[in-house]
């Protein structure tokens, strides 16, 4: 596999040369500074990709191959009046970037809100920190905080009273850190950060959306982009919804292996492909992964590694576990993935998905997830395994 690793550009905390002492060998990165839907230019691409490879004759070599991600304008999932400039402005991106070389492109369609946690310092018994989703903190913000049309309908009365009584333990700070934690914007977030008002306008957007019509926008959207992609030698790596399930009455439709049955049935490309993000998938209990590493062996593009530990009382909370170490049989992911590249000779993109927030990170500037300790300490774990069943396989 190839070891990648998330770059969020100049700004982050988390340097080139830091990068490259852990001996990762390609960057995951986007052109953040460009305002959403509009496309990216070939000259600012080849810029970003100076940067990143400045230094590769006199160093370690790093290479800007994956794309994380194009943001999908909310016009194009709404498929609303004049959407399609949206779509023309993602096809020039998409060319403009091969043209350059990066041709793994990742991408999400969860409407309104990207990645969504409750909780970005949830302190573990050993003093490191992790992200986590609780599921009565997020029902205490979307009932009593945020105060939603009709959102009692999507509880059931004992989810209401968990709920109202987490929400009357909260203090005012932590009332507003807890909106700021959900809809103000997370690193790489492919959306909009919201104010209550602007939030509640957004959502009431999707008021007449369900399921099929979302499925269907998306279908429309990939319907146009996916002979650009065969064209230039894109592959497309769809993300699933975070967490994957429907929040604030919103559809979301990338969530179990049969959204991604329907998706390939009804668009057999071979561009369209998946991110198989396992700390998402794993968020569900029927969700498979090992299975799943075997079932979508030529869809999988781009692989993110890192485990969930779920409430067993609560199954939609969750904290972010270390990457060998959760509800999730990493190691049988690895091996099949592994499986995967010899069967059909190519090398898959990963990258160590988020991290513990620990050491001497603890006191810095992080961005949540992206600190540098965890994140290397994850894929040191995910190494040792691939060489082990590497070696194993040899003899």
């Amino acid at each position: 596999m190839r070891e990648s690793w998330r770059w969020f550009g100049p700004n982050d905390p988390v340097g080139l040369a830091e990068i490259r002492q852990t001996g990762a060998t390609d960057i995951v990165s986007a052109l953040h500074d460009i305002p959403i839907g509009e496309p990216w230019p070939r000259d600012a691409i080849k810029a970003h990709k100076a940067l990143i490879e400045e230094y590769n004759e006199a160093m370690t070599p790093l290479h800007w191959t994956v794309v994380e991600s194009i943001p999908v304008h909310e016009d194009i999932k709404l498929a609303a009046f004049g959407h399609e400039k949206y779509v023309d402005n993602w096809i020039l991106t998409l060319n403009n970037l091969a043209a350059e070389g990066v041709k793994t492109i990742c991408y999400n369609f969860m409407p309104v809100i990207d990645w969504t946690r409750t909780d970005l310092k949830y302190q573990l018994p050993n003093g490191a920190f992790a992200l986590s989703f609780d599921q009565d903190r997020f029902a205490a913000f979307d009932l009593f905080i945020l105060r939603r049309k009709n959102a009692q309908d999507d509880y059931t009365p004992d989810e209401v009273d968990r709920a109202e009584r987490v929400y009357h333990t909260m203090s005012e700070d932590e009332q507003s850190e807890l909106t700021r934690t959900i809809i103000a914007g997370l690193p790489g977030k492919m959306t909009d950060a919201y104010s209550l008002k602007d939030f509640r306008a957004a959502l009431a957007r999707y008021a007449h959306l369900d399921h099929d019509a979302l499925r269907q926008n998306l279908l429309g959207f990939l319907a146009r982009v996916l002979p650009h992609a065969e064209k230039a030698g894109v592959k497309l790596a769809i993300h699933p919804d975070d967490p994957p399930w429907d929040m604030f009455g919103l559809p979301r439709v990338i969530c179990t292996s049969a959204d991604l049955d329907k998706l390939f049935g009804a668009l057999p490309s071979p561009a369209n492909g998946i991110t198989l993000c396992v700390g998402t998938y794993g968020s569900r209990p029927d969700n498979d992964l090992p299975q799943m590493a075997l079932d979508y062996a030529e869809r999988i593009h781009f692989a993110h590694l890192r485990g969930v530990t779920r409430d067993p009382q609560e199954q939609r909370s969750f904290y972010e576990a270390s990457h060998l170490d959760s509800d999730i049989d990493m190691i049988r992911v690895i091996r099949h993935l592994l499986q995967n590249e010899r069967r059909l000779d190519r090398e898959i993109f990963m990258r160590p998905d988020h991290g513990h927030l620990m050491m001497s990170d603890i006191k810095g500037t992080n961005n949540p997830g992206y600190s540098a300790i965890g994140r290397m300490k994850g894929l040191a774990e995910i190494r040792g395994v691939v060489r082990t069943l590497l070696e194993s396989a040899r003899s």
